[in-house]
């Protein structure tokens, strides 16, 4: 009666470990199944990815960066343009244009 309480007993835990087993491969599958889903959706939706968002982040810095040191250029010159305008004599004064 030992051997068949001992053979139930490991009968039962393969089966046991057969389930976990397949339990673990179903949760595989299942995380697959939600993972292709959600990246369906995403390409549906045309959301950018992450490099190409990083990527234009760069460039939309790098170009503000630009802008400031073009408009410090400008007023640079502007002031060095209204500097010659009161350094000519009275009847030369240089006109100023608008742009």
């Amino acid at each position: 009666m030992t051997q068949t309480t001992n053979r139930f007993f490991d009968e039962l835990a393969r089966m046991m470990t057969d389930a976990t087993g397949a339990a673990q491969g179903l949760r595989k599958e299942i995380d697959n199944v939600i993972r292709s889903q959600a990246e369906k959706v995403l390409n549906d939706l045309d959301v950018v990815q992450r490099e190409e968002f990083d990527a234009m982040k760069a460039m939309a810095q790098k170009a503000r960066e630009e802008n400031a040191r073009l408009e410090t250029r400008i007023a640079e010159l502007e002031e060095q343009l209204d500097n010659l305008g009161t350094d000519a004599p009275a009847g030369k004064k240089r006109k100023a244009t608008s742009t």
